[in-house]
């Protein structure tokens, strides 16, 4: 595995890309939990970061609601099934961790899909931003909740002039 890394600015602040062979297998904010220590970063290298970064680009001008990159994700096989439902979430809607576990077919699995979102190691591409407490409220975001709150209002408001 060749493993390499480069930072980019965003509204959100820095965002550290990661990739193996090629892959994005990670973006990650600053002080952001579950983020691994610099050296699993992998060496400095931009090269295989290009359409990332234009993805990323598009979607913060609000040219872009969803992305379309391999992404190189390791998890359990649960993490990974529930990483591939949040990218069903629609882009400026919501989801409770209950309505997750419902879409996965484990309506009982709600905690087990909240541990699994907080351990998404692709946000914003995997947009675990998009997932909410049953009542609404802006629970836990490995992210912090101001960073989920700018997502979701960004991408709210954006999705009202598509209407």
């Amino acid at each position: 595995m060749h493993r390499v890394h480069t930072t980019i600015d965003s509204p959100v602040g820095p965002l550290t890309l990661v990739a193996v062979d090629g892959q994005l297998s990670g973006l990650f904010m600053d002080q952001q939990r579950h983020r691994p220590p610099e050296e699993f970063f992998g060496e400095p290298d931009d090269t295989p970061f290009g359409e990332v970064k234009q993805q990323l680009t598009e979607y913060f001008n609000r040219e872009r609601t969803d992305f379309d990159l391999p992404l190189a994700m390791a998890g359990t096989d649960f993490q990974r099934t529930v990483w591939t439902a949040l990218r069903e979430i629609p882009y400026g809607e919501t989801w409770s961790y209950g309505e997750l576990a419902e879409h996965i077919g484990r309506p009982t699995a709600s905690r087990a899909v909240g541990l699994a979102n907080g351990k998404n190691p692709i946000s914003i591409i995997v947009p675990c931003h998009r997932v909410i407490g049953s009542g609404g409220s802006l629970t836990g975001y490995g992210g912090g909740i101001e960073r989920k709150r700018y997502l979701l209002d960004f991408e709210r408001d954006q999705a009202a002039t598509l209407v």
